[in-house]
């Protein structure tokens, strides 16, 4: 079983930092790509910033400038760096890792976490 839990959101005025975290457990052989999504209220879930195992990064154009994602891949954790932060980022941050096996040979699946709150508002 694979367990993916976020942190680090909370609340922060505009112009402000944050810093997410995830953590994926369980046994694990490996993650293809892990995640940043984000959902704002009356939204759909947007992809925010994305990497893959080899270190490939993607980034929503919103974002670009202002976010940083990284990973550490012995630790299948993924972190969300945030600068410059607007009222517009406000929204629930999942977490997402995609391709993940659990053995070399198995099929891979995807997870998700739960969500963590960011909120930027004065």
């Amino acid at each position: 079983q694979v367990q993916v839990a976020e942190s680090g959101g909370g609340l922060v005025q505009p112009g402000g930092s944050l810093r997410l975290s995830c953590a994926a457990s369980g046994s694990i052989f490996s993650i293809s790509v892990m995640g940043w999504y984000r959902q704002a209220p009356g939204k759909g879930r947007e992809s925010v910033a994305t990497i893959t195992s080899g270190g490939g990064t993607n980034y929503a154009d919103s974002v670009k400038g202002r976010f940083t994602i990284s990973r550490d891949n012995a630790k299948n954790t993924v972190y969300l760096q945030m600068n410059s932060l607007t009222p517009e980022d406000t929204a629930v941050y999942y977490c997402q890792c995609a391709g993940v096996r659990l053995r070399s040979w198995a099929s891979p699946r995807d997870y998700w976490g739960q969500g963590t709150q960011v909120t930027v508002s004065s």
